[in-house]
C-alpha cells in the first residue's frame, strides 16, 4: 500500500477539498482518512464538525458560509438549526520544551492533531531589556524620571514562565472556537521536589509556577483531568502504538500520539487512531518597537527600530500576492513592505501594495504536514 502524500494544503476552493478528501486516502495504520469540517450556527454556537461531502452541498445551495480560522477550513450556518445537540469532545495536551502535542477528538472521531513550537527566549529577551535600560539611565544625559516599582507586592509569574504557559492556553481558546469542547486531559509534567517541603515544592521552580496556574485557567473554562507520564506510557503500549525517538519530527508519533493517548482515556472510542494528519504551527516572532537599534550602524549612528504599522498596514497580516501566494507582512522598509512564508522564510523585501490583497490578521504561523511513516 502506498504511503500518502501531504492530504490538506490549504485548498483554494470547497471543490478542491472535497476532491483531495472523498478518494481512497489511508493512514498508516490502515483506516480511511476523513477530515471534518467544523460548523457554527447563525448566532454563533459551536456545533458538531460535519463531513466535507455535506459541508459542500450546505455551501452549494447557499445554507452554510466559509472561512478560514488560522489554516483550518470551516463553515457557518446561514440559519438556526432545529437542534444544537452536541456530545463530549476533549482535546489531550502533551506539554514539551521545544514541540508540543495537541490533539481533538470525539468518542467516534480524531478531528484534529496539532504539533506546536514551544515558545522560548522571552527570559532572555527581558534581561535584554533591562540590561538597556540601565545602560541608557545611567548616562549623563537628560532622560525622564524613573518610574516607581510598579510590580512590587504584587502577585505575578516571570515572563518567561508566563508566555510559555500562556502559548498553550491561546491554543485551547483557539481550538475551542472552532468545536464545542467539553474537556482538556493534560500530562503532568514535573520538577525535581524536596521530600517534607510542601511550599518549597509549590514554588520552587518556573515549571511548577506555570503549570499550576495553566491548571486554574483551564478550570475556570473547561473540566480538567491529569495524567502521568508513565500513565501515558501504559496506554500507548496497551494500544500498541510506538512513540518516536525523533522529538523535533513533524510526524504524528513524535508527540500527537501521546495527546492522542490522553484524549483516548478520557473519552474512549475506537482503539486505534483514525487520523494521523497533523497541522503544525509556531509562535510569530514578534518584536516590540525599539527607540534605536542596540548596535550602532555606518557611521555611528543607532537609527529608529521596530513599530507594527505602515502605511495603514499591520505586521503579521496574513495577505495573497500575486506572485508568492499566501504569505503574511512582516516588516516595512524603504522600497516597499516585506513578506514572509507561513513557514518562515523570507520571500521579498520590496513588494508593493497594489500587488497583494489583505486577507486577515494571524495570531501564529501554521502549515501542513504528512502522516507518519509505517
Amino acid at each position: 500500500m502506498a504511503h500518502p502524500k501531504m492530504v490538506w494544503m490549504l485548498p483554494k476552493s470547497i471543490s478542491t477539498l472535497r476532491r483531495d478528501l472523498d478518494g481512497a486516502i489511508y493512514n498508516p495504520y490502515g483506516r480511511l482518512q476523513i477530515m471534518f469540517v467544523p460548523v457554527k450556527s447563525k448566532s454563533g454556537k459551536k456545533l458538531m464538525p460535519t463531513h466535507p461531502n455535506k459541508a459542500g452541498m450546505l455551501i452549494k445551495k447557499g445554507l452554510a458560509t466559509p472561512y478560514w480560522s488560522n489554516g483550518i477550513f470551516c463553515i457557518r450556518l446561514n440559519y438556526e438549526p432545529k437542534t444544537d445537540y452536541t456530545q463530549d469532545i476533549v482535546i489531550g495536551v502533551d506539554p514539551g520544551s521545544k514541540k508540543e502535542g495537541f490533539t481533538v477528538k470525539s468518542e467516534a472521531h480524531t478531528y484534529l492533531n496539532v504539533q506546536a513550537d514551544a515558545h522560548n527566549k522571552v527570559g532572555k529577551k527581558v534581561i535584554k531589556r533591562r540590561e538597556l535600560r540601565r545602560d541608557r539611565r545611567s548616562r549623563k544625559c537628560p532622560n525622564r524620571r524613573n518610574r516607581t516599582n510598579r510590580l512590587a507586592n504584587k502577585v505575578r509569574i516571570p515572563a518567561g514562565t508566563r508566555v510559555r504557559w500562556d502559548w498553550k492556553l491561546r491554543i485551547l481558546d483557539w481550538l475551542s472556537k472552532l468545536y464545542p469542547i467539553t474537556h482538556i486531559c493534560v500530562e503532568d509534567i514535573k520538577a525535581r521536589t524536596i521530600a517534607r517541603a510542601k511550599k518549597w515544592n509549590q514554588s520552587f521552580s518556573p515549571l511548577e509556577v506555570g503549570k499550576q496556574w495553566f491548571y486554574t485557567e483551564i478550570e475556570k473554562r473547561w473540566e480538567l483531568l491529569t495524567l502521568q507520564g508513565w500513565e501515558t506510557k501504559e496506554i500507548r503500549d496497551r494500544l500498541g502504538l510506538k512513540k518516536s525517538s525523533k522529538k523535533l519530527a513533524e510526524t504524528f508519533d513524535a508527540h500527537c500520539v501521546d495527546s492522542w493517548c490522553l484524549a483516548y482515556h478520557t473519552i474512549g472510542g475506537q482503539s486505534i487512531p483514525a487520523n494521523t494528519d497533523i497541522f503544525c504551527i509556531s509562535p510569530i516572532p514578534i518584536r516590540r518597537r525599539e527607540l534605536h537599534r542596540q548596535n550602532p550602524q555606518k557611521g555611528g549612528e543607532c537609527p529608529r527600530y521596530g513599530g507594527t504599522t505602515c502605511d495603514g498596514f499591520v505586521k503579521n497580516t496574513l495577505v495573497k500576492h500575486v506572485k508568492h501566494g499566501l504569505t503574511r507582512i512582516s516588516g516595512f522598509g524603504k522600497t516597499g513592505i516585506s513578506l514572509y512564508s507561513l513557514a518562515g522564510k523570507r520571500l521579498c523585501q520590496n513588494a508593493k501594495t497594489q500587488d497583494f490583497k489583505v486577507l486577515t490578521r494571524l495570531n501564529f504561523n501554521y502549515r501542513s504536514s504528512v502522516s507518519s511513516p509505517a
